[in-house]
């Protein structure tokens, strides 16, 4: 049969035509130096392929090849700890072989060959196996322990398995019988197409708090396991910083953070900052569940499409071992300019402001992998999904917000001049929310003191009300709002800058935990309440100040370390004793 030929190049998109079939989604090669490619468009006899790396220098006329097979990651030990670029080729060996620049069609193993894995069986000879029972496990690295899957959908019963000893990834460790009595060979690795979803038995609800330590994240905007979340924010807002104090602290086991289309400096930040940090929950490097995808703005822009797939597909992957994973995604406003550019080249009808008019459903498969789920293994694994968005100008109105808004529960909108004004996180809590405090509820009653959610739900009111005398103030002046108004505005200014503002590069104040979070807003409420009652009895704002209270409410975040030793609670009595002290000096002079 004749092979498809090369009859068209405009940049990564590329038109091949000839009588050999094609199927959609298929991996090829492409030209002379076998550049890899993915087929996204047929029309009879012509083939229309996304190429993964610079079309420079490639003529009319070179052979595409199909692998006959979609693109696909090899998911098996030696995955934690790696640095991959957009369709899982691993950076440092690449820059063994060919130096710092990617040489194009360059080709190496996704995972090391050679390397031998300890492997413990967890099964034994007779036992039935189905999609994803655990054949046995392998120490990845010192805070992972890979659980080998049994990868086919068609259950069998066990022939033959490795006994307990070292193994490469390749070496066949188990042979199964299926109900047709062919019998297949399983190593540790296997292959999954990046655009399918990995199946599992059950859905759960997602209740279940992702803990960040940051506070205005878990008392205020919480996210759940399994949950979806979105970081938009204009140049400067610190995206980045956010994500990387949440993979460092966030209570997942295991990390991805996926580099797409960032500036390289960016990422090179990435890669020079995450071996040097440590996990603070096992005290080792934090890259022992750690996995890294770099596909800069400079590289080939439809890796940069498909490195989210990459990304999702291995946190499916450690989801089934049961284990709870995080994304970060910095940032989604790059892949869908990538999706873009694609889309104008394949001259496609372009909807609001030249994005194709498929995003939303785009976005819509990407966040829809998110979940809680019940694995047939019997264990439960999670995947939850927290993606930057980028809008030109800090302008939320613009497509890839407003469509990602559709899809995510979680929205933690950044603003400027918090930024600009050192108000870290900056996340603007008059225009954030989360819709995952009703799942949560539950959770909070059993993991916290059960009038969590009522002091958070108080402070809210708060700041609400301060936002309304804002306006108030800025027509009428401060001086003319009562003293119930004034105290509004002097608490308000306590929850900011107390609480909400948040010092990631403070030892003590970089992670709170939920206890001192709880201890934190009681204290700031109560006394909030009492003052609000003793102003309401005549007594001038101007006394109320003069407990100290406003003053050194913030400091409280570096100051108390342990929180069991009941300081926090200790400072509360104090005022709450100075403030009956001047209720009792008011009733002597009535």
């Amino acid at each position: 049969m004749e092979p498809k030929r090369i009859t068209k190049i405009d940049g990564p998109v590329i038109v091949a035509t000839g009588k050999e079939d094609f199927a959609m989604h298929d991996m090829v090669y492409i030209g002379n130096q076998k550049l890899l490619g993915e087929v996204i468009k047929l029309d009879g006899e012509s083939a229309t392929i996304q190429c993964y790396e610079d079309t420079s220098g490639m003529k009319l006329g070179e052979k595409v090849i199909s692998t006959n097979a979609p693109l696909s990651l090899s998911l098996g030990p030696g995955i934690i700890g790696s640095v991959y670029d957009g369709i899982q080729r691993p950076l440092n060996l690449i820059e063994n072989l060919s130096g710092p620049f990617i040489k194009k069609g360059v080709q190496v193993s996704n995972l090391d060959e050679n390397k031998k894995w300890h492997f413990v069986p967890s099964l034994a000879l007779g036992d039935m196996v189905e999609y994803n029972f655990i054949l046995g496990t392998v120490k990845e690295t010192e805070s992972v322990t890979n659980k080998i899957l049994y990868p086919n959908k068609v259950s069998g019963k066990i022939l033959e398995i490795a006994s307990e000893g070292d193994y490469s990834i390749n070496d066949v460790i188990a042979k199964v019988e299926l109900p047709n009595k062919e019998v297949i060979n399983l190593t540790m690795v296997q292959k999954w197409p990046v655009r399918i979803p990995r199946p599992y038995k059950q859905r759960l609800r997602a209740n279940t708090l992702l803990q960040t330590g940051q506070r205005v994240i878990d008392a205020i905007f919480p996210i759940s396991k399994g949950g979806t979340a979105t970081i938009p924010g204009g140049f400067g807002t610190g995206k980045t910083m956010l994500q990387h104090q949440l993979a460092k602290w966030c209570d997942a086991n295991i990390i991805v953070y996926i580099g797409c289309g960032e500036r390289g400096n960016e990422m090179t930040q990435v890669l020079e900052d995450f071996p040097k940090l440590t996990d603070p929950r096992t005290g080792r490097p934090l890259m022992e569940r750690t996995i890294l995808i770099a596909n800069t703005s400079n590289m080939p822009v439809a890796a940069r499409e498909t490195s989210i797939y990459t990304g999702i597909t291995i946190a499916e992957y450690y989801r089934d071992m049961g284990y709870q994973v995080a994304i970060m995604a910095d940032s989604t406003s790059r892949w869908a300019e990538a999706l873009r550019e694609i889309s104008g080249r394949l001259e496609e009808m372009p909807a609001e402001e030249g994005f194709p008019s498929y995003l939303p459903s785009r976005l819509s498969e990407f966040y829809g992998r998110a979940g809680r789920t019940l694995n047939n293994n019997g264990t439960e694994g999670s995947v939850t999904i927290i993606g930057a968005v980028s809008p030109q100008g800090s302008d939320f109105s613009e497509p890839v917000t407003q469509n990602t808004r559709r899809f995510v529960h979680v929205f933690w909108g950044l603003d400027r001049d918090l930024a600009y004004s050192r108000h870290y996180p900056a996340i603007n809590w008059m225009i954030s929310y989360s819709e995952y405090l009703s799942n949560l509820e539950e959770w909070y009653e059993k993991n916290t003191e059960e009038d969590f959610l009522d002091y958070r739900n108080k402070i809210v009111k708060l700041l609400n009300e301060e936002n309304e005398l804002q306006e108030i103030a800025k027509v009428v002046g401060q001086d003319v709002l009562s003293d119930s108004k004034k105290l509004i505005l002097e608490i308000c200014k306590c929850i900011r800058e107390g609480f909400l503002q948040q010092n990631a590069n403070s030892d003590i104040d970089t992670f709170v935990p939920l206890l001192k979070q709880y201890k934190m807003m009681k204290l700031v409420v109560d006394i909030y309440e009492v003052s609000n009652d003793l102003i309401n009895m005549g007594i001038p704002m101007s006394r109320i100040k003069e407990i100290g209270f406003f003053e050194n409410y913030p400091r409280i975040k570096e100051e108390v370390t342990n929180i069991e030793s009941g300081k926090i609670d200790e400072m509360e009595d104090e005022y709450i004793k100075k403030l009956n002290d001047i209720e009792d000096e008011y009733k002597e002079v009535l």
